[in-house]
């Protein structure tokens, strides 16, 4: 079992910048690939990023450039850095833990974004 524990979420005004971090207990966390996934009202759940065991990250078009994501040494604790953010960043942010044998999620955090 993985638990997933997330914060960092909030309200910022457009162009400005958020941290959201995730932390991850239980089982043998740093051998699992940890990502972001975000879901706006009405919208699918989307991958964000993501980064593996041996830290390759993967960004969405609409991340690449603005959000970096990374581990801690320990990768127990996983980390969204959001600069230049856009009202349209505005969903629920999900962490997520994922191996072969199947995946765990975060109970999610609220990140609105103003005009």
């Amino acid at each position: 079992q993985v638990q997933l524990v997330e914060s960092g979420g909030g309200l910022v005004q457009a162009g400005g910048s958020l941290r959201l971090s995730c932390a991850a207990s239980g089982s043998i966390v740093s051998t699992y690939t940890m990502g972001w996934y975000r879901q706006a009202p009405g919208q699918q759940r989307e991958l964000v990023a993501d980064i593996t065991r041996d830290s390759i990250t993967n960004y969405a078009d609409s991340a690449k450039g603005r959000f970096t994501i990374s581990r801690n040494y320990a990768k127990t604790t996983v980390y969204l850095q959001m600069n230049s953010l856009k009202p349209e960043d505005t969903a629920v942010y999900y962490c997520n833990a994922r191996n072969f044998k199947g995946q765990y999620w975060g109970q999610g955090t609220q990140v609105t974004v103003s005009s």
